[in-house]
Formats: C-alpha cells, structure tokens, sequence
C-alpha cells in the first residue's frame, strides 16, 4: 500500500504555486507603475486554484482602479503592496501547513 501524496498533502502544493505566480504578477505590477499606458493585473486565485493542475497564469484578469491616471496607467502603488504582502503572508501559511503534512508523514514513515 503506496501514500497517495497528492491526497496527502491537500491543497498546498497547488496553493503554492498559485501564489508564486502570483507574486509574479503583483511584482510585475509594482516594476511598472510609473509605465505609462500600463494595466495592473492580477491572478484570481479561487478561480486559478479551482482549477488546480491549469495555469493560473490563464486566470489573468486586469484590476480596476480607484482613481485612474492620466496617463492609463492603472497601478496604484500602494493597493499593490498591500496585495504583494497579503500575497506573501499566504504563501507562508501554505508553507507552514505542507511543513507540518511532511513532518507527519515522515514520522508515520519511521514507525514514529
């Protein structure tokens, strides 16, 4: 009898990757905000995590602004960083529960 780990792991593998690419996206976001013409994009993650194995980078989707530019540029710097650090707050929580599953697992492996 084999361990299923995709079973066993849950959802915080795909979770990762989907906030990985996420923080891409955000990162990007920030690099450009004084681009003109630039669109701020962001990943749904429900949707990207949903479709878990896809792309999330297939769940793109540009974000709204609160106060467009002149310029058409929509990053607010600020809603940005607070997506970036939200983002990075998850990912450590993903982080830190598949740490605990391999843990797990690794002690029920040595009979612990």
């Amino acid at each position: 009898m084999g361990i299923a780990f995709d079973k066993a792991l849950g959802v915080h593998p795909d979770a990762l990757r989907v906030r990985a690419q996420r923080t891409e996206v955000l990162a990007s976001n920030i690099a450009n905000a004084d681009t003109p013409g630039y669109q701020a994009r962001d990943i749904d993650f429900a949707s990207a995590l949903g479709a878990a194995g896809g792309d999330g980078a297939d769940e793109l989707m540009y974000r709204v602004p609160f106060h467009p530019s002149r310029d058409g540029n929509t990053v607010e710097l600020s809603v940005e960083q607070a997506e970036f650090a939200q983002n990075v707050s998850d990912f450590q929580t993903s982080l830190t529960f598949l740490n605990m599953k391999m843990r797990g697992l690794a002690k029920a492996i040595a009979g612990q």
